[in-house]
């Protein structure tokens, strides 16, 4: 065999190997989306105005939903609960326009929402379409604030969301280790924009 046939040969080998481990990253971080739940509020615009009610319709709805999922060991228990809230954390938000004398409306649902990779604090989340409970002012084409709801982290009193028994040990270190895993959380990134622009 010729020495540019072994060469061609382990570059193949590289490669599919690099694909396999992609595969089996991108698998994990899918499993991580389908586990969390986000929070997601959009402001009416990016005037200094709008951006300012946007924090403080933040502040409502963390102080009215504060503990709300404390103990809460499962993702669809934590969707049914804020499921169950989202009348009065729509409330909360309406009465600080009211309060601030805003004329826009507001909506608040829980959907599918695509989000790129986001770092918070401690914690990075991969890319991916996530269950968000969402909160829009007017026409929403301002800047976004977003949290994650479940496991508690903006929700809670406690600085870190607890992983165990909702993430597993490979997954909790993808979300809480990021920097070991930059360059594969940027492939998965192009990938799931890949995926979302076919849609």
């Amino acid at each position: 065999m010729s020495l540019k046939r072994v060469f061609r040969a382990i570059c193949v080998g590289v490669v599919a190997g690099l694909l396999l481990s992609l595969c089996g990253f991108t698998a994990q971080c899918e499993d991580v989306s389908e586990r969390v739940l986000r929070l997601h509020i959009l402001a009416a615009s990016d005037s200094e105005e709008d951006q300012a009610i946007k924090l403080k319709v933040r502040d409502a709805i963390l102080l009215e939903a504060n503990g709300l999922l404390d103990g809460v060991m499962s993702t669809a228990l934590a969707e049914e609960t804020l499921k169950e809230a989202l009348p009065t954390i729509k409330a909360a938000a309406q009465r600080v326009l009211i309060e601030n004398g805003v004329n826009e409306s507001v909506t608040v649902e829980l959907c599918d929402s695509y989000f790129n990779t986001r770092h918070y604090e401690h914690i990075t989340l991969p890319a991916g379409t996530y269950r968000a409970l969402r909160v829009v002012i007017g026409a929403g084409k301002g800047q976004n604030w977003w949290c994650m709801v479940f496991p508690p982290m903006c929700l809670s009193s406690a600085c870190e969301p607890q992983w165990e028994g909702i993430l597993s040990e490979e997954q909790t270190d993808i979300v809480t280790a990021p920097t070991r895993y930059e360059v594969r959380f940027k492939l998965v990134e192009w990938y799931r924009q890949f995926m979302e622009w076919i849609r």
